[in-house]
C-alpha cells in the first residue's frame, strides 16, 4: 500500500475520533434539559480534542512532504518514503501531539475557577474554558500563541513552502497532460489544508480579548464536524 493511502487512513482516524469525542455530549445536552458535564469529563475532552487537532496538524504536514517527493523526486520516493520512514513520521506526529496537548491542558486546569461554571460552547475548548477562570490567564494567553506558532503556523509554513516547490516543479513539464495530473494530484490536499488552517489559527493564534463565542461556536463546528465529514468527499474525488 504506498504511503499517501495509510496517511489517508491516519487522517480518517482522526476524523472519526474528533466527532465522536465532541459530538455524544452536544446531542446528549440537546435531548437533556440539564446540560452538565463532570470536570474529570471535560479535562478528558479537551486532552483528547486537542491531540487530535495538533495530531492532523502536523499529519497535514507529513502527507505535503509525500506529494513533494512524489512530484519532484519520484525516482527515489520508494527510499525517501520507505515503511521504516513513514513509522518515524506518524511516531513523531503522536509524540508532538501528546505533548503538545498535554501542555495545553495543565496550563488550563492549573486556574483556579469559582464560578459560575458555565461553558458557553458546544464543548470543552480551551478558549471557552479560560473565559471562566478567576485569575489573570495572560500567561496562558502568551502560552497560546507560542504553542500556536510551534503547532499551527511552522506546519502550515511547511506545507506553503513544499508546494511552492512542487508548483515550480510542476511549471517545468511539458506536457500539459503532466501538469494537469500533478496539479490534481495535490489539489485535495491544498483543500482540507485551507479548510482546517483556516479556523485553526483564528481560534489559537489570537489574543484572548478577541474571545468571541457564537463565533468561536461556528468555528469549532467546521473545523470539528463539518471539515471531518468533507475530507473524505474531496479525497474520493482525487483518489
Amino acid at each position: 500500500i504506498s504511503p499517501w493511502f495509510n496517511f489517508l487512513s491516519i487522517l480518517s482516524l482522526v476524523d472519526m475520533s474528533y466527532v465522536t469525542t465532541t459530538m455524544p455530549q452536544m446531542l446528549v445536552n440537546m435531548v437533556c434539559p440539564r446540560m452538565t458535564i463532570s470536570w474529570g469529563a471535560c479535562v478528558a475532552q479537551m486532552f483528547i480534542f486537542l491531540v487530535l487537532g495538533i495530531a492532523e496538524c502536523v499529519l497535514y504536514t507529513v502527507m505535503a512532504y509525500d506529494r513533494y517527493v512524489a512530484i519532484c523526486f519520484p525516482l527515489h520516493y520508494t527510499l525517501l518514503m520507505s515503511r521504516p520512514v513513514c513509522i518515524k513520521m506518524v511516531t513523531v506526529c503522536w509524540s508532538i501531539s501528546i505533548a503538545g496537548a498535554l501542555i495545553y491542558t495543565v496550563f488550563t486546569m492549573r486556574l483556579p475557577y469559582c464560578g459560575p461554571h458555565k461553558i458557553n460552547h458546544f464543548f470543552c475548548e480551551v478558549p471557552a474554558v479560560l473565559k471562566l477562570a478567576c485569575a489573570d490567564t495572560s500567561i496562558n494567553d502568551q502560552l497560546g500563541f507560542i504553542l500556536g506558532f510551534i503547532l499551527i503556523f511552522v506546519p502550515l509554513s511547511l506545507i506553503l513552502a513544499s508546494y511552492i516547490l512542487i508548483f515550480i516543479s510542476i511549471l517545468r513539464i511539458r506536457s500539459s497532460q503532466g501538469r494537469f495530473k500533478s496539479f490534481s494530484t495535490c489539489a485535495s490536499h491544498v483543500t482540507v489544508v485551507t479548510m482546517f488552517y483556516g479556523p485553526g489559527m483564528i481560534m489559537y493564534m489570537r489574543p484572548g480579548s478577541w474571545y468571541n463565542p457564537e463565533r468561536d461556536k461556528k468555528l469549532a463546528l467546521f473545523y470539528d464536524v463539518v471539515s471531518a465529514f468533507l475530507n473524505p468527499v474531496v479525497y474520493r474525488m482525487k483518489t
